[in-house]
């Protein structure tokens, strides 16, 4: 089992506030699977949008909380982090569902698993959970490229 703080996370994500969605890593297996959280707090820069009077976590930023849990187990991974000349993208989302709303209050845990590694493509099952409910699943897809 190995956990990692906010500092350990900000050396294997390039994201930054108010983008970065990854508080914690509860444990991360290299070459199998990642658990990590989000706590969602009624601070976030989208609730005041996304809606005043019923704020409501995008589905959209719940795929991106787990694609970076995912960035994350693949840098853990390949035993190396990102730099200034590579980037991590997503470049594909099969079968996402969202089953629950997420709001403040809430601690998002992501919980994403290695399907496969092939050529620099990787594919996960990624699913997103509150008070052990399931709150979105999906199957992402990432590579890691070189920035020309």
């Amino acid at each position: 089992m190995s956990a990692m703080d906010i500092h350990q996370i900000l050396q294997h994500l390039p994201h930054r506030y108010p983008f970065l969605l990854v508080d914690r890593v509860l444990d991360v297996v290299p070459g199998e699977k990642i658990t990590a959280l989000k706590n969602v707090s009624v601070n976030e820069p989208f609730f005041p949008g996304h809606y005043p009077h019923h704020p409501v976590m995008p589905g959209v930023l719940i795929v991106e909380a787990m694609a970076q849990a995912a960035a994350i187990l693949s840098f853990k991974s390949m035993g190396n982090k990102p730099d200034d000349n590579s980037v991590y993208y997503f470049v594909g989302i099969d079968g996402a569902r969202f089953k629950k709303p997420v709001g403040p209050g809430d601690q998002l845990i992501m919980e994403v698993t290695l399907i496969m590694n092939k050529r620099g493509m990787w594919k996960f099952a990624a699913t997103a959970k509150v008070d052990g409910q399931l709150a979105a699943e999906a199957e992402l897809i990432c590579t890691v490229r070189q920035v020309e």
